[in-house]
């Protein structure tokens, strides 16, 4: 895929993931994709989350957010020690926060308001310890392949 973001929005999306993250020992991550290929857009979150090994935290407190950039497709998804404590709401409420920014066309802003909220919500039920704690996953943007040939 062709990155859409420029050099300083990934900069600005990086930075919020590292914000978040140093309160808590939950992990986030965002993935860019041109299109989703699967009919449900957390169904294709599902499969990066566990391609990106996002299940492997000792906690099970990582966080996907999953962008089709041209679909126009969204997605939040956390694992099970984030879902045993949050509640189905939160990531509806989330995912609303982080829409209503699409809506206008502020897709950097929507991602980090909604980082913003899982990573207070991480910070509350998986606060940061210095002497235990560590990055277990990378905070880079990670994306898709890029668009098959149109035939």
């Amino acid at each position: 895929m062709n990155n859409p973001l420029t050099p300083e929005q990934e900069a600005a999306l990086v930075a919020a993931i590292r914000q978040a993250e140093t309160t808590t020992s939950g992990e986030i991550r965002v993935h860019l994709e041109d299109t989703c290929p699967t009919p449900e857009p957390l169904d294709r979150a599902a499969q990066v989350f566990a391609e990106l090994n996002m299940h492997k935290t000792a906690l099970r407190n990582g966080v996907l957010f999953y962008l089709a950039w041209d679909t126009r497709q969204f997605a939040v998804i956390g694992d099970a020690g984030i879902n045993s404590v949050v509640s189905d709401e939160f990531w509806e409420i989330t995912k609303e926060a982080v829409l209503e920014q699409f809506r206008i066309g502020k897709f950097v802003l929507g991602l980090e308001r909604g980082i913003k909220m899982v990573g207070e919500q991480l910070k509350r039920n998986f606060p940061y310890d210095a002497t235990t704690d560590q990055n277990e996953l990378d905070d880079t943007i990670s994306f898709g392949d890029a668009k098959p040939p149109r035939v």
